[in-house]
């Protein structure tokens, strides 16, 4: 849904602005390379009513973060990641997002230091909801994006995802809830680094159609809590014929409705 293509290049690509939220929300990202789609929107549509501060880890040009801003008037929001030329976008779409007085940009490696994270302003158990789609290719799998900044946000092995989650423990506070999207076919490495540092893990596999296998999984855990995992039944996206979106889904994507798991 592109609106227009400004002569605006980060490192020489041309940037776009793409409508999410039926046009409540337009994000200024590169053409080329990662790109936020349906995962962003669902991430930031997964966070839990009431929750009033928010860290987007490893947040691109900001979408998802955006996408729970929208849906939470009151909701406050720091987005991190260590690519500063999607970070920059992140700032620009900030401001034309009109979110100026409730989010921020932090240029910091995930996979830093405690210590390094807090000298950059990073703060312990400072959140009541951290969200991340970290990257997904485990290395040495799949096939390596033709740009760095592409390659970046693909590719981590088990070691480095495992960090993020070790990241997402320290920054959120007792009671705090953290929401991860995955691709299902690479659940066991997170779920073993969740299963290690957190309880109540609600995992909602999502299905391209009806009856088919789950491509992507969202995975959320409660920081203190000791209650036993829940598999929910897969919801698919799509209808039969994949022609349209499931009505539950498609008020998502416009802007109309939480995802309520």
């Amino acid at each position: 849904m592109s609106l227009d293509q400004p002569a605006a290049f980060v490192k020489h690509e041309t940037v776009t602005r793409d409508a999410f939220l039926g046009g409540r929300l337009t994000v200024s990202q590169p053409r080329h390379g990662f790109r936020a789609g349906l995962d962003s929107v669902l991430l930031g549509a997964a966070v839990s009513p009431g929750r009033s501060n928010l860290l987007d880890m490893g947040c691109g040009v900001g979408t998802a973060a955006f996408v729970a801003l929208t849906h939470a008037p009151a909701m406050q929001a720091v987005l991190v990641d260590q690519n500063l030329e999607m970070l920059m976008l992140a700032a620009r779409n900030i401001a034309d997002n009109s979110l100026d007085q409730r989010a921020r940009v932090l240029a910091l490696d995930i996979c830093a230091k405690g210590s390094e994270r807090q000298a950059a302003g990073l703060a312990d158990n400072a959140f009541d909801v951290v969200i991340a789609n970290p990257p997904f290719f485990a290395d040495g799998s799949g096939t390596l994006a033709g740009d760095v900044g592409r390659a970046g946000s693909r590719h981590m092995g088990a070691a480095a995802l495992d960090h993020w989650v070790k990241t997402a423990a320290g920054c959120a506070a007792a009671g705090g809830e953290i929401i991860f999207v995955y691709p299902a076919e690479n659940l066991t490495s997170l779920l073993s680094a969740f299963e290690q540092r957190f309880g109540a893990i609600t995992l909602l596999p999502l299905t391209p159609r009806p009856g088919g296998a789950a491509s992507r999984v969202l995975l959320r855990a409660i920081k203190g809590s000791r209650a036993p995992l829940t598999l929910l039944a897969s919801r698919s996206l799509h209808d039969v014929q994949e022609r349209g979106f499931n009505p539950a889904f498609d008020a998502i994507f416009r802007g109309s409705a939480w995802l309520y798991w």
